[in-house]
């Protein structure tokens, strides 16, 4: 990963767990908690693509094991926010712009309902039946109906910062192709086309090279 996508991921990742720990988690609200990393996860999923996505989740998910007050196995939500990272990634808009709310909605549905799914199935195998005795369907439809509410305001601005970030002019580039980076952000900036002042500077000096040789010619003829 790229150092802007480093640096952005971190920032929105610290910032998401801080809020979920220490607003949401103490709202009390019926059923499940409303997953401000989740959503997190899919908005730079749906930009960095299934290889970014997972780097993403499992960072996510191991701050959110080691983060107070965890009480669970180290790594298991970080296992979770991978796979779903790496699935949500795999649905990223070609032109990396979404045309419609349907489909990130559609997946955020989906990511809230396998990530509840798989991380009592991953409880179910470490001996943890928690899920069992507050009643899985009743996570599940809160899961995804709280995800589904905060979405629109969580979503949509990340995968603005993390496009915004992708767009950089500054970001990191081969060695080969530094001067072609700089040349286009000078033209960019001033609106100049250096190319073509290089061009027109060879067809003035052709011009005057053939003048000059001209004027010889008819002093020697004299």
């Amino acid at each position: 990963m790229r150092v802007n996508r480093i640096l952005l991921s971190s920032s929105l990742i610290v910032v998401a767990l801080v809020i979920q720990v220490s607003v949401l988690a103490r709202l009390h609200l019926p059923g499940a908690v409303p997953d401000l990393l989740l959503l997190t996860v899919l908005g730079l999923a749906l930009v960095y693509g299934h290889v970014g996505g997972a780097l993403v989740g499992f960072a996510a998910g191991l701050l959110a094991d080691l983060a107070p007050p965890a009480d669970h196995a180290a790594g298991r939500y970080a296992l979770v926010l991978c796979v779903i990272g790496y699935l949500a990634g795999l649905v990223k808009p070609e032109s990396g712009q979404v045309k419609s709310a349907t489909g990130p909605m559609v997946v955020v549905v989906a990511a809230a309902l396998g990530s509840t799914l798989l991380y009592a199935g991953v409880g179910a195998l470490v001996g943890d039946t928690a899920a069992r005795h507050v009643g899985l369907g009743g996570l599940l439809f809160t899961a995804a109906l709280y995800d589904l509410l905060l979405a629109p305001f969580v979503v949509p601005g990340v995968m603005a910062l993390a496009r915004r970030a992708e767009n950089d002019p500054l970001a990191e580039t081969s060695p080969g192709k530094s001067g072609d980076v700089a040349s286009g952000w000078i033209s960019g900036g001033t609106g100049l086309r250096i190319g073509g002042q290089r061009g027109g500077l060879r067809a003035k000096a052709a011009r005057a090279r053939v003048a000059r040789a001209g004027r010889i010619k008819g002093v020697k003829r004299l």
